[in-house]
């Protein structure tokens, strides 16, 4: 199939001052798509080359027009005030949204074509009439989903994942007990509850954009950090918690920051509010408060390095097959099968 897909974000490491999280799982999934015999074509602009100077992209096809496609596939976008809610050519304004509201406009409500959503940041409207269309497919990056969307998780390269050897990360130095990679969008609450705690108490570092922190005097803000420095911070701690705004928690849905932090030998400690943890770490790395990730933070610096740690590791590498790359291409080819044949009936049906 030739597939239409829109992406506001970058392929390769991208710019610092970006809050695209698709970095660590974009590129994998996109030539997973191809690998699989689809020919596809970027809808958006080149951000890489535009922003970054990187030609990392110049390898894919872009096209700024409407090109002849089977099937639509939207990494979906929101409304952003002062961003990409102005006029075009207002300073700061991204056209983002104004894209993809042509594209549906042409495509989906036009043409009919079949389109898949991917809404990872769970901002589709619940009333949007969009989720009874019926040649779309909502997915969401959730165990749980909304009701009649799709699951389709982050994905993890199978290759990294098969790479990754416990008892090599368990034996890496490692002088942080704690970190957090990510930005502060909606996790107030759960920073206020399971990390900030466990800051006053022990050595860490926070990466990421948190421009609201004067509440928050004895944690450590490092700001926004280059992508490629990411693993390096989670190489150097023995563990992080994973922060999930409510509208994620509540459904099992998961970012990418699981990964990125267990391939890099960092424990993930998963809050008990977050639906399903049980899927994502073991019962061990479950945690109820800052207190529990404290106590959990010093029992995991006793077992550094020995074969206890290496068996958690171990574990936690095991969890993120839930997330491998060739399970969500599955998943993919599924829906594709799916908006295939109900496109057929439909024109069986007209004719």
């Amino acid at each position: 199939m030739k597939i239409g897909y829109s992406f506001w974000g970058f392929i390769g490491p991208g710019i610092t001052d970006t809050p695209d999280g698709g970095r660590s799982h974009r590129r994998p999934f996109v030539d997973g798509i191809r690998s699989a015999g689809h020919e596809l074509v970027f809808l958006q602009p080149d951000r890489d080359l535009a922003e970054a100077g990187d030609p990392v992209a110049t390898r894919y096809l872009f096209d700024a027009g409407l090109p002849d496609l089977d099937v639509l596939f939207l990494e979906w976008r929101w409304p952003i005030p002062d961003r990409n809610t102005t006029p075009c050519g207002t300073p700061g304004h991204t056209c983002d949204l104004h894209r993809q509201s042509d594209l549906v406009d042409h495509y989906t409500h036009g043409l009919g074509l079949p389109t898949i959503i991917w809404d990872k940041d769970r901002q589709l409207p619940a009333n949007s009439p969009l989720r009874h269309h019926r040649g779309v497919v909502v997915c969401e990056a959730a165990v749980a989903p909304t009701p009649g969307a799709a699951t389709l998780l982050f994905p993890a390269d199978d290759a990294v994942l098969d790479a990754a050897d416990p008892a090599e990360l368990a034996a890496r130095k490692r002088p942080y007990p704690l970190c957090y990679v990510g930005n502060q969008y909606d996790r107030d609450e759960a920073f206020e509850e399971f990390f900030v705690p466990a800051a006053a108490r022990l050595p860490h570092r926070v990466a990421g954009k948190w421009p609201n922190t004067s509440r928050w005097p004895q944690v450590c803000f490092l700001g926004r950090v280059p992508f490629a420095e990411v693993s390096q911070i989670y190489h150097e701690s023995l563990a992080t918690v994973l922060l999930l705004p409510d509208r994620y928690a509540v459904t099992g849905q998961m970012t990418q920051r699981i990964f990125e932090a267990v391939l890099a030998g960092c424990l993930p400690l998963a809050p008990a509010t977050i639906a399903h943890a049980t899927e994502f770490v073991p019962e061990s790395l479950i945690v109820s408060s800052g207190a529990d990730v404290i106590a959990k933070a010093h029992a995991l610096f006793s077992l550094a390095g020995g074969p206890v740690h290496r068996e958690l590791i171990g574990e936690c590498l095991a969890k993120l097959e839930l997330f491998r790359l060739s399970r969500q291409l599955r998943t993919l080819d599924r829906l594709l099968a799916d908006l295939a044949g109900s496109s057929r009936d439909q024109v069986g049906a007209c004719s």
